[in-house]
């Protein structure tokens, strides 16, 4: 697996992170190298301040400040931030700003380039922040696999911010060419929101939340099976996406602290406003931005509720939610349990197992299945 990527005479080393031994896949993709490519060719001013959006683990960014640029970076993965700041000290650069997808935008890029996110509502919410925020006439170049790019993504270009092409596929990559010509008067709203009338709430959703028009149907089935125990004091809600398990579990145990963990910073965002919304006390809520438990105390919780996700940006892989699992037994209490969701191909029950020593399935349907395990002592003592 290739580690350094070698492009317009400049050779980067460049990692994931976090970087994972036998690491198989690698830190860029065929668009950033097409991106770059088209940007070396490009006649930009001296000292440009190139406006970068989901740049997935700073290949663009070692690339523009390597050249000179002004770079700033918005991403709403903390993984893919703490990706760009390992890479570009790798590299010995320095010098990018990176911020949230919450945070309002610079005025003043001579340049926009932007990987094109997974989900379509949120390219039309960056797509909105451009026509508000650029100034008009900026150029915007984005990338993505050939596959991804439909006529229906050029149509949403167009009608955002003005004419739009694209060009051909090479290493089966396209980019997409496109000019700001329209202004967005007011800024676009940041949430929408659905009912869950099963279980009495309204869900506000940002854009880059999984399944944030409706609830999807792991989530349903995990809230049937929510434990409810006076001894439990800490719930770690892991993955919490929109926060709807925080939210049950809270009022299922009204004594227990909720934490909800997400590596999104929209995700936290709209898990900290449900919970708040839902009568949840703010002392009794920890909402906060992480690599899986990666910042949390051993021994510290009681209850770790998880729906992993089986994909990193754009690549399907088992890696985080094998983390998530060692991270839970690291920080679960002695006799704390997690409890997991996951389609049935996917073999959490397995994993568990090998990792807690026990694992039991509590709940299941034709699709997804609902595994249960218990920290339990080892020959070392309870870690």
């Amino acid at each position: 697996m290739k580690t350094t990527l070698d492009i317009a005479g400049q050779t980067f080393a460049l990692h994931r992170y976090p970087i994972q031994k036998n690491e198989t896949l690698q830190a860029w993709d065929a668009a950033d190298e097409y991106l770059i490519e088209e940007l070396e060719n490009s006649v930009l001013p001296d000292n440009a301040h190139i406006l970068i959006f989901n740049d997935g683990f700073g290949a663009l960014s070692c690339w523009a400040i390597q050249k000179g640029y002004r770079v700033t970076m918005v991403s709403d993965s903390h993984l893919a931030q703490l990706s760009t700041e390992q890479n570009l000290k790798g590299n010995n650069l320095e010098g990018v700003d990176i911020l949230s997808s919450l945070t309002p935008l610079p005025v003043d890029a001579d340049i926009i380039v932007m990987k094109l996110p997974k989900y379509t509502r949120f390219l039309v919410w960056q797509l909105q922040q451009i026509s508000h925020s650029a100034r008009m006439n900026v150029q915007v170049l984005a990338g993505a696999k050939a596959k991804d790019i439909h006529t229906s993504t050029l149509k949403l270009f167009e009608k955002h911010l003005g004419a739009t092409r694209t060009s051909l596929a090479k290493k089966k990559a396209r980019l997409i060419f496109c000019q700001k010509e329209k202004q967005l008067e007011s800024a676009p709203v940041e949430t929408t929101s659905f009912d869950v009338p099963d279980y009495k709430m309204t869900l506000q959703n940002h854009a880059n939340v999984f399944s944030s028009e409706s609830l999807d149907i792991a989530a349903y089935l995990m809230l049937e099976h929510i434990p409810e125990d006076q001894g439990i004091k800490h719930i770690i809600d892991l993955g919490c996406g929109n926060g709807v398990l925080s939210v049950e579990a809270a009022r299922r145990n009204p004594q227990a602290i909720i934490t909800a963990v997400d590596e999104s910073h929209m995700a936290v965002a709209s898990a900290s406003a449900n919970l708040l919304s839902h009568g949840i006390k703010p002392e009794r809520i920890n909402c906060r931005v992480d690599n899986c438990l990666e910042g949390f105390e051993p021994n510290s919780a009681d209850l770790v509720l998880c729906n992993p996700p089986f994909h990193q940006l754009n690549t399907v892989t088992d890696h985080i939610a094998w983390q998530m699992f060692c991270d839970a037994r690291r920080v679960l209490e002695p006799k704390g349990r997690i409890v997991v969701i996951g389609n049935r191909h996917l073999g959490y029950h397995t994993k568990l197992k090998r990792l807690f020593g026990n694992a039991q399935v509590i709940a299941s349907n034709r699709k997804f299945v609902i595994v249960e395990a218990y920290k339990q002592p080892d020959s070392k003592g309870m870690r």
